[in-house]
């Protein structure tokens, strides 16, 4: 008997196969909906290949009212929904902001339609870090508290913000009138996700980010130099007043933010406390020269770089402070920076096509004499 089924929007991707295959591993039923933007079904054979589950799948678009309908209908038992489908590059986002308002903003929106209609109350939402904004224009607020005020920098951080005010109101809304009508009202809850930057693979090297054009983040760009498939990583500004001038981030092993989710989603299920947001990171900031410098050592070598201008709605320092997930959700970063480093060079030196070629045998064969 599954201990719940939950809906995993953008349940193909990076971070949402990871909770995919958490759950699995903790007794859930999972069902993911994924447009397939920007990820590949064959996550779905890995997560099978480790967990000896294969979660449901729907090609869906987040948009899609009508066939968004449909899964809730065709899965009733659903009761609860971990939100990852978005746009989700900061640089496009200020090109292109009335796509990620509709993509993000207007895909929330028919994804609570559709949980409303068919009474499904509780949502964990991935939102972001960016949210913050630059959390240096306030005293004590590095690292970043909760309670930090909100002002993000660039429209996809405004995406973010607006959806958990979205979610916020809804969940609101939803126990004060179930109460008004006397009816139970604690079921419906909302977790609203901060997180910095996910890092790493899975240890066994046959799952990990594989992102369709240009990568945007940090580690997969240094993966693709690492493996030739790009000549050297721009370092956007060493000029910001830090350590060695370029910005602070917190890495976290895309594992433990898994583990994350599923802390916060038996939290809403078990706690019912309404809305409420945690931040999921390590606490410990983290330079781009020394994330450079701590793949290089993995890989073995010297990966090049250039030094460009800064992009526009970066800020200085995303250094999480993690005490509120620690305490409530019982929840802690456990791997390191340089597990992730090493995770993430087995996964781009083993695929360097990533879901685009079938996974070494040798690494298969390891996993499965493991299950035995």
């Amino acid at each position: 008997m599954a201990v719940g089924t939950v809906l995993i929007t953008g349940g193909t991707g990076y971070i949402g196969s990871f909770t995919a295959l958490a759950l699995l591993e903790h007794g859930y039923k999972v069902v993911i909906v994924d447009s397939l933007y920007n990820s590949s079904k064959v996550s779905l054979d890995r997560i099978e290949l480790l967990c000896g589950k294969r979660p449901d799948f729907y090609q869906v678009d987040i948009t899609d009212e009508e066939a968004l309908d449909k899964v809730f209908a065709a899965h009733p038992n659903i009761d609860s929904v971990i939100h990852f489908a978005a746009l989700k590059a900061v640089g496009e986002s200020s090109e292109i902001p009335l796509e990620y308002y509709r993509v993000n903003v207007g895909g929330t929106i028919t994804l609570l339609r559709c949980m409303t209609k068919h009474n499904v109350p509780n949502i964990v939402f991935s939102s972001s870090a960016t949210v913050y904004g630059d959390a240096t224009r306030f005293p004590n607020m590095i690292p970043i508290p909760e309670h930090c005020p909100i002002g993000p920098t660039n429209p996809y951080g405004r995406t973010k913000s607006t959806i958990e005010l979205i979610i916020t109101d809804h969940i609101e809304a939803q126990r004060t009138n179930a109460k008004k009508e006397g009816k139970p009202f604690e079921q419906w809850n909302g977790a609203l996700l901060r997180y910095f930057n996910p890092a790493g693979s899975h240890p066994s090297g046959i799952m990990g980010e594989d992102p369709l054009g240009v990568p945007f983040n940090l580690l997969p760009l240094l993966g693709q130099v690492a493996t030739g498939q790009r000549e050297k990583l721009l370092v956007f500004g060493d000029d910001y007043p830090s350590r060695d001038g370029t910005a602070i981030r917190d890495y976290i092993h895309v594992v433990d933010l898994a583990k994350g989710h599923l802390a916060a989603l038996n939290h809403l299920r078990e706690k019912k406390p309404g809305v409420r947001a945690w931040n999921l990171g390590s606490g410990r900031g983290c330079t781009v020269f020394e994330m450079i410098n701590a793949f290089s050592k993995v890989v073995g070598h010297p990966l090049k770089y250039e030094v460009v201008g800064r992009r526009a709605g970066d800020v200085l320092d995303l250094t999480a402070n993690p005490a509120r997930a620690n305490e409530e959700l019982g929840w802690k970063t456990e791997l390191t920076l340089e597990d992730a480093c090493s995770d993430l060079w087995r996964w781009v030196s083993n695929n360097p096509r990533g879901y685009r070629q079938d996974a070494p045998e040798a690494l298969i064969k390891t996993v499965k004499e493991s299950q035995k």
